[in-house]
């Protein structure tokens, strides 16, 4: 039986809690970078199964990024996840969401050049550009394919990472199996237009004053001046008015946050170097992000493809990601909807996410010839963390 708690007793049991989580979040802080093992269930499947958790370093393009890899069995097909941004990574959120598809699938996340543990890679400025990170996306793949001894993987991208995921696939389709849509960019500049629109629709919806005299005072993009400034605005207001994360008024800021305070894989310094990599990586890709236009760069895909979308997604427009859908020429195609997500559905439906990887894409993942899946070694090395 529960006893009833006043007012101040409920104050202290909430400031208690913080406090645990705060110390908790401390802790973690401190301790070394790591991944936590994996434990095959099942006496028949653990004894022959070959998990993997390693969380490594790994020279791309010149410098050393960072790759979190989780499987239950290495002769697992390998499915390669490029986060969002610029400069988003999403490497320990991934790995709580996509805990169910390490039974099935070789997942693998990675941070970006710029982008969290990565972040030192920014410093080399001339290499931040679309080009370098479609190349380093390819020299990924080919470590990951010989390491796995695989011919080809599945590669998913999610916002800021779907367009390099896609320029990617369109430039080396033999490399991949199918390719993974999520929050899918089309065309930024007339995205970013209906997004903004939309925003102050909303809050002329809700008589937010403020809000309707920020959105009027900075105009419509592509913005003038302090373009950082007016972006960051915009987004703020879509996130309250649950654009970016459905029926929310923080969006993902709370996501990331909490993510963060308790990763495994992220030291004390590189959750400093987190969001210097965010505003790092806005200032120099944005400008060459925001021109960009898969319906005339990327018309066509020689894989199939999957686009997963969220129905109440206004950061990457839904409308215009359809829109896409529809003209993209492919083997095969399917759109997914989420409609109780806005721009994350892999983390908002989680369980249905996995759910459509597992029964819709690694069949055609199993498709491709695998050798034995042993780790090896290959030219260059790594460097890392491992559990197996």
């Amino acid at each position: 039986m529960s006893v009833p708690i006043d007012r101040r007793g409920k104050a202290r049991v909430a400031a208690a809690a913080a406090a645990g989580l705060g110390g908790l979040a401390v802790i973690r802080s401190v301790l070394p970078a790591g991944t936590p093992r994996i434990r095959v269930k099942g006496k028949g499947s653990a004894e022959r199964a070959r998990p993997i958790a390693i969380l490594e370093k790994v020279r791309l393009g010149g410098c050393d990024q960072w790759v979190l890899e989780r499987s239950e069995d290495v002769r697992n097909p390998v499915l390669l996840y490029l986060h969002g941004g610029p400069g988003t990574s999403q490497l320990t959120s991934n790995r709580r969401n996509t805990r169910h598809l390490e039974k099935y699938f070789t997942v693998v996340n990675w941070d970006q050049r710029g982008a969290g543990k990565s972040y030192r890679a920014i410093r080399d400025t001339g290499r931040m550009n679309i080009g370098q990170f479609v190349a380093d996306t390819r020299e990924l793949t080919l470590y990951l394919l010989a390491k796995f001894h695989q011919e080809r993987l599945v590669l998913a991208g999610h916002s800021w990472g779907s367009v390099i995921a896609a320029l990617t696939v369109a430039k080396f389709p033999e490399l991949y199996s199918c390719y993974v849509g999520i929050g899918q960019v089309a065309c930024v500049e007339e995205g970013e237009s209906a997004s903004y629109w939309w925003t102050l629709e909303q809050a002329r919806k809700r008589q937010d004053r403020r809000a309707v005299a920020a959105l009027v005072t900075m105009g419509p993009p592509p913005y003038q001046g302090d373009w950082r400034k007016k972006v960051v605005t915009q987004r703020s207001y879509l996130a309250r008015f649950g654009g970016e994360v459905h029926e929310s008024r923080t969006g993902a800021f709370g996501l990331v946050v909490r993510n963060l305070m308790f990763s495994r894989e992220y030291t004390l310094a590189d959750r400093v170097r987190y969001f210097r990599g965010i505003l790092g990586s806005m200032r120099l890709l944005w400008p060459e992000l925001s021109q960009v236009d898969l319906f005339t760069s990327v018309p066509e895909l020689k894989v199939p493809v999957f686009f997963m979308e969220g129905r109440s997604d206004w950061e990457a427009p839904y409308e215009l990601a359809e829109r896409y859908f529809d003209s993209i020429k492919a083997p095969s195609k399917e759109l997914i909807w989420f409609d109780r997500s806005a721009h994350l559905p892999n983390s908002e439906e989680r369980d249905l996410f996995n759910e459509v990887m597992v029964a819709k894409v690694l069949p055609l993942a199993r498709d491709v010839p695998a050798g034995e899946g042993l780790c090896r070694e290959t030219e260059g090395g790594a460097e890392g963390l491992l559990y197996v």
